[in-house]
């Protein structure tokens, strides 16, 4: 999460600053090199102070060059907009980025291994909080790459119908109320044959 954001920042600025210099014609491109250029930063500050996290990254880290978001966002956003704009939307995106990639992460460490993994603390000394039910028997698919295409599948399921429902409930009340306003007692329609 915190190498998006900075990648993002850094992307944002960088081609908020650079766009009035770069030809149409190479605009991708050379949105891929700024990108790369601050990717390549991550990738070597992770491999001189974290090393463990860099091994275990390997090759998803550069692959945040062609993630669909920082591209996104620098085309769509950062293209078109000033460098104060762009370090709040960079900022704004990295954390929602952070903030979805974490949940993904909790329902799926739930779900695959049954337990939810903390930092230790004195009462918590190895961090690893089991739950019950699923610990003893766990979805192992959830921690493979294929349980998180499922997580995200559930979640967009979720909130697809989340939204129906909502949508359908705001209509039917709109309904009743244009019922209500109908009735004669508060003024509706008359009908045919009617005295006034």
């Amino acid at each position: 999460g915190v190498a998006v954001i900075f990648v993002l920042l850094g992307s944002n600025i960088g081609i908020s600053l650079l766009k009035s210099f770069i030809p149409e014609k190479v605009r991708i491109p050379a949105y891929i090199i700024v990108i790369a250029a601050f990717v390549t930063i991550v990738d070597l500050v992770m491999q001189a102070y974290i090393q463990p996290l860099s091994e275990s990254l390997g090759v998803f880290v550069p692959l945040i060059v062609v993630n669909c978001i920082i591209l996104g966002r620098a085309e769509g956003f950062a293209n078109r907009n000033t460098v104060g704009d762009s370090i709040l939307d960079a900022l704004g995106m990295g954390m929602g980025f952070t903030i979805a990639v974490t949940f993904i992460a909790f329902i799926r460490e739930v779900l695959g291994s049954g337990t939810i993994t903390l930092i230790s603390m004195p009462f918590l000394p190895t961090g690893i909080i089991e739950v019950p039910g699923l610990h003893d028997a766990p979805a192992g698919i959830f921690v493979t790459s294929a349980g998180a295409l499922l997580v995200m599948g559930f979640l967009k399921g979720f909130f697809n119908v989340k939204k129906q429902w909502a949508l359908a409930i705001k209509k039917g009340w709109k309904m009743m109320i244009e019922s209500i306003k109908n009735l004669p007692l508060f003024g509706g329609r008359k009908k045919q044959g009617e005295q006034a």
